[in-house]
C-alpha cells in the first residue's frame, strides 16, 4: 500500500484521517455541489458516499475495492463539497488519502518521466520539446496505438485532444530578462504556464511588472501536484523541499503564480510535513505558503489600474477555477478586472463556479464523464452569448479549448492573464 498522509489539516484544526472523515454527519447538503453526483445520481458518486467509502476502508470493513475505487478515481477534486458543506469536511484530502490506500504499481514509463522531472528539470524540457515536435509534424498520431498497447491510453488521449505544442518554454522565452536586485514579487512558474502556455506566463509577467512593478523570474522546480494527487507523496514531499529551499534564497517577496491548481496546492504545503519529525520543516512550510498568492488576486487588488472598456465589443464571460473558488476562496477578485477591461461586454453565464470537468487528467481518464460536465459549461457559455471565457487555470483551458473546439468554434478561451496583459497592451499602444 502506498504511503498516506494520515493527518490533516481541517477546518477544525489538524485531524486523523478516520476522524476528519467521521465529521461527516451524511446530511446530504454537499450532493447537489457536486458534479459527479449532478450527472449521474449515484450515491457512491457523492461526496457523502465518498466519505462513508473511505471511512469503511479505515475499519477494514470494505472487502470490494473495485467498488471503491470506481467511486474514489470519479472525484473531480474540485472541492465544491467542502465550500457547501457546514462543517467544512475535506472531502478532496480523504478521497485522496482513500486512493492512496488502494493504489497500485506506477507504471514504469510514468515513474521515469516523473523522475527525470524531479531530477533533471532541463532534461524533461527537452523530452518535451521532441514530444511536441512529433506533434507539431503529425508524427504523435503514429505512437498513439504503441501508448495504448502498452498500457498507457491517457497519455494518447492527451496527444488526441491537446492542441498546444509550443517548441519553446517559458525558461526560452525569458532568457535575457535581468531580474531587479529588489524584486517587486517573485513568479512561480507552473508547469502548465512553463512548458505547454508559454504565452500566459510572459502575460503573466508583463501585467504584473506593469502594475507591482518588475518581478524576478523564480526558475522553481516543478511544485508536486501532480505527485501528490497520483500517490506519490514521497516526490511531492521532495519537491515542496526543493521549492521553499528555493524560494527562501531568493528574497521574502510574495510568490505569484498563474495556475489556481498550482497556487492552491502551494498554499497546502504545511500538510506535507505534519509528522513529528517533520516539525522544523512545516514551520519552513507555513511561512512559504503564507508568501504565495493567486496572479487572479492581484488582478482584483489592482483593477482600478486597468484600462477601462478597451475589450468592449466582445461578449466576455468568466469561468471559474475549481481550485482557485473553493479551496482559495477567490471569486470576486477576477470579475474586477475582468468587468473593468470588458466594460459592459462583460456578462456572467450560468454555472460559473462548476467544474468544466478538466481536472488534470480526469478529462482523458473518464472521457464520457468529462464531456458530459463539458456539454454543460460550453452550452452555459453559448447560451449567454459569449465570445471569450477566461480562467486562471491550466487544466482549465486545456479543457475549454477542447470544448469550444467540439461545441461551440464561436468563442476562444484565454487565461485572465493574457486579457489584462492585452488591455494594457493596448493602453501604450503596443
Amino acid at each position: 500500500m502506498a504511503e498516506s498522509l494520515g493527518r490533516l489539516i481541517t477546518d477544525l484544526g489538524e485531524r486523523s484521517t478516520y476522524d476528519a472523515v467521521s465529521q461527516c454527519s451524511r446530511c446530504g447538503y454537499c450532493e447537489q455541489a457536486c458534479p459527479t453526483y449532478v450527472a449521474t445520481g449515484d450515491e457512491s458518486k457523492s461526496p457523502r458516499g465518498r466519505n462513508q467509502i473511505v471511512r469503511l476502508m479505515l475499519e477494514g470493513k470494505l472487502n470490494d475495492t473495485t467498488y471503491a475505487l470506481e467511486a474514489l478515481s470519479t472525484c473531480l477534486g474540485c472541492g465544491a463539497c467542502t465550500t457547501a458543506c457546514y462543517a467544512k469536511v475535506p472531502v478532496v484530502d480523504i478521497v485522496l488519502e482513500g486512493r492512496r490506500m488502494l493504489k497500485g504499481e506506477t507504471h514504469w514509463l510514468v515513474r521515469k518521466i516523473c523522475r527525470v522531472m524531479i531530477a533533471s528539470p532541463k532534461s524533461f524540457a527537452v523530452l518535451l520539446k521532441i514530444g511536441f515536435f512529433f506533434k507539431k509534424t503529425g508524427l504523435s498520431k503514429l505512437g498513439r496505438p504503441l501508448l495504448r498497447a502498452v498500457g498507457l491510453p491517457v497519455l494518447a488521449a492527451m496527444d488526441e485532444h491537446t492542441n498546444e505544442a509550443p517548441l519553446r518554454n517559458l525558461d526560452d522565452l525569458t532568457k535575457k530578462r535581468k531580474n531587479p536586485e529588489t524584486p517587486a514579487y517573485r513568479y512561480f512558474a507552473p508547469c502548465g504556464s512553463r512548458y505547454l502556455y508559454p504565452r500566459v506566463g510572459t502575460a503573466t509577467m508583463f501585467a504584473l511588472d506593469e502594475l507591482k512593478g518588475k518581478g524576478a523570474y523564480l526558475n522553481n522546480p516543478c511544485c508536486g501536484l501532480l505527485a501528490h494527487n497520483y500517490g506519490e507523496l514521497s516526490d511531492a514531499r521532495e519537491l515542496a523541499k526543493k521549492n521553499i529551499e528555493h524560494a527562501e534564497k531568493n528574497g521574502a517577496e510574495p510568490i505569484i503564480g498563474d495556475c489556481s491548481s498550482c497556487v492552491a496546492f502551494l498554499k497546502t504545503y504545511p500538510q506535507l510535513f505534519l509528522k513529528p519529525e517533520d516539525a522544523a520543516w512545516r514551520a519552513r512550510a507555513v511561512a512559504f505558503a503564507a508568501r504565495v498568492r493567486d496572479v487572479i488576486e492581484i488582478y482584483g487588488e489592482c483593477a482600478d489600474q486597468l484600462p477601462l472598456n478597451v475589450a468592449a465589443g466582445v461578449a466576455t464571460t468568466y469561468h471559474d477555477s475549481c481550485r482557485a473558488i473553493n479551496p482559495q476562496g477567490i471569486k470576486d477578485q477576477p470579475r474586477r478586472a475582468a468587468k473593468r477591461v470588458a466594460g459592459g461586454s462583460y456578462c456572467e453565464m450560468a454555472g460559473a463556479d462548476a467544474c468544466c470537468g478538466g481536472a488534470g487528467a480526469f478529462g482523458f481518464v473518464h472521457e464520457e464523464l468529462s464531456d458530459e460536465l463539458l456539454k454543460t459549461k460550453v452550452g452555459n457559455a453559448a447560451a449567454a452569448q459569449a465570445g471569450l471565457i477566461l480562467t486562471s487555470s491550466t487544466s482549465c483551458l486545456i479543457q475549454l479549448a477542447r470544448g469550444l473546439r467540439k461545441y461551440y468554434p464561436d468563442a476562444k478561451a484565454l487565461h485572465l492573464s493574457e486579457f489584462v496583459a492585452g488591455a494594457l497592451e493596448k493602453k501604450h499602444g503596443t
